[in-house]
């Protein structure tokens, strides 16, 4: 069986793991924590990283950043993964689904621009499959209003909008490295902030509310409770893992690309004769291979051919559940339809990728997705 996913491992990470365990410092903050930062940040090339134990917290330390009030609405895409709408839903924050686009995944501007108003304070896009979100067009949106943008860049790492990284196009950015991302420490993520006056109010908010970064660099005598926050900071064994993967993220990339690119040559036909929809990257955007996907016509197409696959010993998958419509959302709130992100939910497929992933094992897969559609 062809796993959809296999976490690839770069060689180092034992290397760094014994390192820090011979430091005998094994909490978070140490020396891994700061290389595995400053990797991050020459990546971006603006900001300050903190590591975080996973994008969820990111993503949950933005919204608290973002001061919420009662009231206050968020506006985030249906088409995401749970943590993209509950991290704003814990601070109280209404949540607004926008629909997807048609042509890809990701948030739909037009969609957003029909939900904002005065109460809308914050717009989560989501880069799906690491592939850019519209950003002047949300940002437009998003100053009409005096809202902050917090780019979920959990699948965005290595990926560009207009020549500008992923995740500094937004006040906060989060970013994952689950085992199941491109660059990964099995549970991990970080939380970047891209506007210089919030850097320290994010240190506060990692540090439950403390400022106890500013104690260890020797700006204050003593550190105290200061504001909201919450236990964020991985342990330095994450951070010396994710040091080396971090280290050769352009090795990784390429071997991804190579795969992606492979999928998309040994498919094209099928998009031409209309069996499948192929992933758009958009002009403005690049493409990090961080998943391959097909869409297909019907909900019924796509579960005779995961079938199919399965059966041809390759493990394909489906993904999200519009959030709009689950039970916990649609139990209290009344729903408007948004056929899009309905459409992904029902109709998209993902293949398997990952680093060490060989060119026969990508051609298995394509030979057994083209016998299905014949």
């Amino acid at each position: 069986m062809i796993p959809f996913n296999k976490p690839y491992l770069v060689g180092t990470e034992n290397l760094y793991i014994g390192e820090a365990l011979a430091s005998r410092k094994l909490s978070g903050d140490g020396s891994f924590t700061k290389r595995a930062q400053a990797l991050i940040e020459a990546q971006l090339g603006s900001g300050k990283s903190l590591l975080t134990t996973s994008c969820t917290d990111a993503l949950e330390a933005a919204a608290l950043l973002c001061d919420l009030k009662p009231g206050d609405e968020v506006i985030v895409p249906s088409y995401t993964f749970v943590s993209t709408a509950n991290a704003f839903a814990l601070r109280g924050a209404t949540i607004r689904f926008a629909d997807s686009g048609a042509d890809n995944p990701n948030i739909d501007p037009a969609s957003v621009a029909s939900l904002v108003n005065e109460r809308t304070r914050a717009i989560v896009p989501v880069h799906y499959a690491g592939v850019a979100c519209d950003m002047d067009a949300l940002q437009a949106i998003a100053d009409g209003v005096g809202a902050t943008i917090v780019e979920d860049a959990a699948q965005a790492i290595a990926s560009f909008y207009k020549g500008k990284p992923l995740g500094t196009l937004g006040t906060f950015s989060a970013f994952s490295f689950h085992e199941t991302k491109n660059i990964v420490c099995g549970e991990g993520g970080a939380l970047h902030v891209n506007d210089p006056a919030r850097a320290l109010d994010a240190e506060i908010v990692r540090e439950k509310g403390t400022n106890r970064s500013a104690f260890f660099r020797g700006e204050v005598d003593k550190y105290n409770w200061v504001g909201l926050g919450s236990s964020y900071l991985p342990s330095e064994l994450v951070a010396a893992f994710l040091t080396a993967q971090l280290e050769a993220v352009d090795a990784i990339q390429a071997r991804r690309i190579a795969v992606w690119d492979r999928y998309a040559e040994r498919l094209a036909h099928l998009a031409q004769r209309n069996d499948i929809s192929l992933p758009v990257i958009p002009d403005y955007a690049t493409n990090n291979a961080h998943m391959f996907y097909l869409v297909c016509d019907v909900l019924e197409t796509r579960t005779r051919l995961i079938e199919h696959l399965k059966a041809s010993g390759v493990m394909a998958v489906f993904h999200y559940q519009a959030l709009h419509a689950s039970p916990y959302f649609a139990a209290n709130n009344a729903t408007q339809p948004l056929a899009q992100a309905t459409r992904y939910t029902d109709c998209l497929v993902r293949l398997p990728l990952y680093a060490d992933m060989d060119m026969d094992d990508a051609d298995r897969v394509a030979d057994a997705v083209c016998a299905f559609f014949g």
